[in-house]
C-alpha cells in the first residue's frame, strides 16, 4: 500500500499547480469511493471501474464528465483552477482516469479515508510540482 507521501506525490505529478483544487474536488466528492458512487449514478460506473481495475483504462469524454459532475461543480472547479469551464471539463476528462489509476494500485483504494490527509498543510505540500496535461490559466 502506498504511503501518504506517495499519494500526495501522485496528485502533484498529475495535477501540478492545480493539485490543491483537485484535492478539494476529491474531498467534496467523498474521495475515491464517493466518486465511484457518483460515476455509477451518472451512468459512467464502467468507465470508473476500469480506472480502479488493473486492466486498460477506458476513456471518458468531456460530455460524460459534464453529465456525471454537473455544471455547478464544473464551474466551481473551473473557478478554483482559474480557467473556463470547458478547459476544466477537458482537464478532468484527461487527468481523472490517470489519477484514479495511480491511486488504486492493484485495483485497491490506497487511501479509503480520502486524499486530504493533512488539511492544514496540503497547499504547501502540493505546490510547485510539474504535471501532465495542465490547462492554461485564464
Amino acid at each position: 500500500m502506498p504511503s501518504i507521501r506517495n499519494i500526495l506525490d501522485t496528485i502533484k505529478t498529475v495535477a501540478g499547480d492545480k493539485a490543491p483544487a483537485l484535492n478539494d474536488f476529491f474531498k467534496s466528492n467523498g474521495g475515491i469511493s464517493g466518486l465511484a458512487d457518483k460515476f455509477q449514478n451518472g451512468g459512467a460506473g464502467e468507465l470508473f471501474a476500469s480506472w480502479v481495475g488493473t486492466g486498460n483504462n477506458l476513456t471518458i469524454t468531456p460530455l460524460q464528465i459534464s453529465k456525471v459532475l454537473g455544471n455547478s461543480q464544473l464551474q466551481e472547479i473551473a473557478t478554483k483552477f482559474g480557467i473556463d469551464t470547458t478547459a476544466a471539463t477537458e482537464f478532468i476528462a484527461t487527468n481523472l482516469p490517470v489519477l484514479i489509476d495511480k491511486l488504486t494500485p492493484d485495483g485497491i483504494d490506497s487511501n479509503p479515508a480520502g486524499i486530504d490527509t493533512n488539511p492544514a498543510g496540503i497547499d504547501a505540500n502540493l505546490a510547485g510540482m510539474d504535471g501532465i496535461a495542465l490547462p492554461p490559466t485564464a
